[in-house]
């Protein structure tokens, strides 16, 4: 069975260590190369949509996440506060929505300014117990990409269209492949704040936004806050997760008194929408990792390009040709110890999309033999040529080694 732990080991993308701790992966530099590969990607699309980021603390004061509700309603979930003097405790986040809200009230908000469009890829932690943890699919300390939309109640339906939209451009992007939309509901139970009225509008927002879109009731599965969408993924074992999600909220900006003045100067509360467009970075590459076992889409793998000169005499023809492709943007690894046919094979192991080859000949003319990731070799070329077609590749965030044009 194909396992992302195994093919983490193999391939040098993560490691876990007693010293570090259970649930606290180690990224290692191809896992690092890859991991931020797409968090530029994801930012660059969210910076094209709109969105503003920011960077808040990992962690807070005690009296915020009260505020939030976090510790009413999720401290089974969270780890114990760190006290550092009688009035003074902190607590390591288990979301980023409290920080948020801080920086929407950090200075007064008019009409003009909605939709506001938060992102941030930040650290949050959860106590999960050691039983659950597992390489990167179940982690105590994760790395969201998350933001939270700030707008008003009349524009919700068409706000959450557009995140939907952004969420399947980033998943056609990374090869994931949704298994299904679920609405989460309320269920029988204590545990989640607001009246019935505000509920039932929001489940009506998100039933309206998924209108033409198949999609599973999960009556007991929403946020304590609100209801959510949640787009389902399924692993190599078969097990069920939700890899993104949009989550409607009228409990926060109450609890944090947010407001914004309208066009005729009343002040209004506005609905915070939660949105993550691919999960956390650990879940994400969780999956990733299997979906495409190891042998990612160019733009994402770790080296996109290993340059084999056959022996010393090509040392500096494959040198320039690192250097060159270093220049383009291209990560690039020269390989030179042990014979052709095993560096070729390593490669192949480690899922290398481009393999450049260069012998006396191709030496000679500035060509190079560019070998693809499955076998095959396409006719020797000019080394600028060769280049290009890697950028090309990697330019489309397409998993096509031969990019068309």
């Amino acid at each position: 069975m194909i396992d992302h732990r195994r093919l983490g080991r193999e391939l040098g993308l993560f490691v876990s260590d007693p010293l570090a701790g259970a649930g606290l992966p180690l990224w290692l530099p191809a896992g690092a190369a890859a991991r931020h590969a797409v968090e530029e990607y994801v930012r660059d699309l969210e910076r094209r949509a709109g969105y503003r980021h920011v960077v808040t603390p990992p962690l807070g004061k005690r009296e915020l996440f009260e505020l939030s509700g976090h510790l009413g309603y999720f401290a089974d979930d969270m780890f114990p506060p760190m006290r550092l003097s009688a009035d003074d405790e902190f607590v390591l986040r288990p979301a980023l929505c409290p920080h948020h809200a801080l920086v929407y009230r950090a200075r007064g908000r008019s009409w003009r300014d909605l939709p506001l469009r938060i992102a941030e890829l930040g650290d949050m932690y959860r106590a999960e117990r050691s039983g659950v943890l597992g390489g990167l699919a179940r982690v105590r300390a994760i790395s969201l990409n998350d933001a939270h939309n700030f707008c008003a109640l009349e524009r919700v339906g068409e706000e959450v269209a557009e995140i939907l939209r952004l969420i399947r451009e980033a998943h056609a992007a990374l090869g994931v492949r949704p298994a299904g939309f679920r609405l989460s509901l309320r269920g029988p139970g204590e545990r989640y704040v607001g009246d019935d009225a505000r509920w039932a509008r929001a489940e009506d927002l998100l039933r309206a936004a998924l209108d033409g879109v198949e999609y599973a009731e999960g009556p007991g599965e929403a946020a304590f806050y609100g209801p959510k969408i949640d787009v389902q993924i399924v692993d190599a074992a078969g097990r069920e997760s939700t890899i993104s999600t949009v989550q409607l909220d009228f409990d926060k900006p109450e609890r944090f008194d947010l407001s914004y003045t309208d066009s005729g100067g009343a002040r209004r509360r506005p609905v915070m929408v939660h949105r993550s467009l691919v999960g956390s970075m650990e879940r994400l590459f969780a999956y990733l990792v299997e979906v495409h076992q190891g042998a990612f889409p160019p733009w994402y793998a770790p080296v996109q390009l290993v340059v084999l000169p056959i022996d010393d005499g090509q040392d500096a023809a494959a040198g320039r040709l690192a250097a060159d492709a270093l220049a383009a943007g291209l990560r690039v690894e020269v390989e030179r110890a042990g014979s052709l046919g095993a560096r070729i094979r390593d490669a192949a192991r480690a899922r290398v999309p481009y393999v450049a080859v260069i012998g006396p000949r191709e030496a000679a003319d500035g060509r190079v033999s560019l070998r693809l990731r499955g076998g095959r070799t396409l006719d020797p070329m000019p080394a600028a040529e060769a280049l290009g077609l890697v950028g090309r590749a990697v330019a489309a965030r397409s998993a096509d080694l031969l990019p068309a044009g």
